[in-house]
């Protein structure tokens, strides 16, 4: 029996200046379905969504939602059509409770004659909450005070709780350690069964084949195909999305390469109160030390720890030369560069430039005598942007007109241009397309044979196993294993000791 259709899109179209983001898509979603949308970075997926939910408004074309044609200005007014949204970046806003943030737009049930019943409003929130197993977010708690992953968790109860009739999970999954990502997975299957419908959005094509039921591909905004996710593999997704075949190596194919004794940082018994504790280990010169372990783990605190961003970090990062590294302006000026997880709000400026991004921590060494020339930071920024293949109109645009990935690709060249010699990269693939992976791998792997030091920490163990010299595992905050590069090295070796 063919299933109902719930979602038509017909003719979509949206321009940003002389950028056609998505040219003339239509597409057709049935009630009961989980649809994957997949395509390189700015290949469109975003912003086709970013309209259906009233983030952007329509170029062109017209969204049907169950019969209903959407006229849809903002996010609220999607909720209430019945569309919701997880974005790939942070959607709680600072300032806010948790249960503030949940029910922002939504806050009329627990209002009587013009007074807000918080009490009321926490404890719904915090029913929510343990009802989705989250039970150790606290409603009443400011949001400020959980990290990007328990944030994202909360999005995912705002974005749920109403049951939408299509529910958007934007490259969610990459925020999410394992445990996260088992859970939206059950969200996904439990909006499907109960014949509403997902549009699943990911770079992960193993992850895309599992939990999808069909996959639309698009390239460079307009629409490519929709095939069966039963029907296909992974290479072939990959050629749909590029329009040729590309490499199946990823990762490095070297095993047994010496690493150089040459210790350039040392790192003793640093500790950050409640996330790490008594962490010590040294970085050679030419090695990639993977950081591996489960949420809340603590590896992603080692990597600000290193780059001085931890204000109340006990022990000692030194180099070799001596200099300890207690703040960011130091770790920069000593050839030390950290991209976070947290792209959005801790590795780049969104309202400014791609080109003032990238010349930042490069200035002392652009000026001429203390004077910067706009020419040559124009040529600096525009020649590393075009090294990491960025989709821009030009190296003005902003940041925040980037598609994810596109804003990751000016992360790292801001620090390619900067020439770094240790580079602290957490999540360095997250939020990037197949073909730019493959690139990054290639970049890490041209960089170690030029002396550079990699730490790179990483919720993904096949990137873990593939990429590093030695790895390290954490768990609650200690380092709990480690282990040097090893073809017979094996996923479950690692996982033992992360839980």
């Amino acid at each position: 029996m063919e299933k109902k259709t719930l979602l038509v899109a017909s003719h979509i179209d949206k321009r940003f200046g002389l950028t056609h983001a998505v040219n003339d898509v239509s597409i057709t979603i049935a009630a009961g379905e989980i649809r994957a949308l997949i395509g390189e970075n700015g290949s469109g997926k975003s912003t086709f969504c970013q309209m259906l939910c009233g983030i952007y408004s329509i170029g062109g074309g017209t969204f049907t939602l169950d019969g209903n044609e959407l006229h849809i200005t903002n996010q609220v007014e999607a909720n209430n059509a019945g569309v919701a949204i997880i974005v790939q970046e942070m959607g709680t806003l600072s300032g806010l409770t948790v249960a503030e943030n949940i029910f922002l737009g939504h806050e009329d049930p627990f209002v009587h004659h013009g007074i807000k019943d918080t009490r009321a409003m926490n404890r719904e929130a915090q029913r929510l909450l343990d009802e989705y197993g989250f039970g150790r977010i606290h409603a009443a708690q400011m949001i400020d005070h959980y990290n990007f992953e328990d944030r994202k968790l909360v999005e995912i109860v705002k974005a749920t709780y109403m049951k939408p009739k299509i529910l958007i999970v934007d490259e969610t999954t990459t925020a999410l350690s394992q445990n996260g990502r088992l859970e939206l997975y059950k969200i996904m299957d439990k909006t499907r069964a109960d014949g509403r419908s997902v549009i699943f959005i990911s770079h992960d094509l193993g992850e895309v084949l599992e939990h999808s039921d069909t996959i639309t591909i698009l390239r460079d905004g307009e629409y490519i195909d929709t095939v069966k996710a039963s029907d296909v593999t992974e290479d072939d997704l990959k050629r749909l999305m590029v329009g040729r075949e590309i490499g199946s190596t990823y990762y490095r194919t070297d095993y047994g390469t010496p690493v150089s004794d040459e210790v350039v940082l040392s790192v003793e018994n640093v500790s950050v109160p409640g996330e790490i504790e008594n962490i010590s280990f040294e970085l050679h010169r030419g090695e990639i030390l993977g950081f591996g372990g489960l949420s809340e783990c603590g590896m992603h605190e080692v990597g600000k720890a290193i780059f001085g961003a931890s204000w109340d970090r006990t022990g000692r990062v030194k180099l070799s030369d001596g200099t300890e590294i207690n703040d960011i302006p130091t770790a920069i000026k000593h050839s030390i560069a950290y991209a976070s997880k947290d792209r959005d709000n801790e590795s780049i400026i969104l309202n400014e430039s791609i080109r003032n991004n990238i010349v930042l921590p490069s200035l002392d060494d652009l000026a001429n005598h203390k004077i910067l020339n706009g020419r040559k930071l124009t040529n600096f920024a525009r020649t590393h942007a075009e090294n990491m293949q960025t989709k821009m109109q030009n190296v003005h645009q902003y940041v925040s007109d980037l598609s994810g990935g596109n804003k990751q690709k000016a992360v790292l060249a801001r620090w390619m241009g900067k020439d770094s010699d240790i580079l602290v990269l957490d999540s360095p693939t997250r939020g990037i397309d197949v073909k730019v992976k493959q690139a990054i791998y290639a970049l890490m792997g041209e960089l170690r044979k030029k002396g550079k030091s990699i730490i790179m920490i990483s919720e993904e163990i096949p990137e873990l196993l593939g990429m590093s010299d030695r790895i390290l595992i954490l768990k609650d905050g200690k380092i709990n294993g480690e282990f040097l590069r090893s073809e017979q090295l094996s996923e479950e070796e690692l996982i033992a000791k992360m839980v």
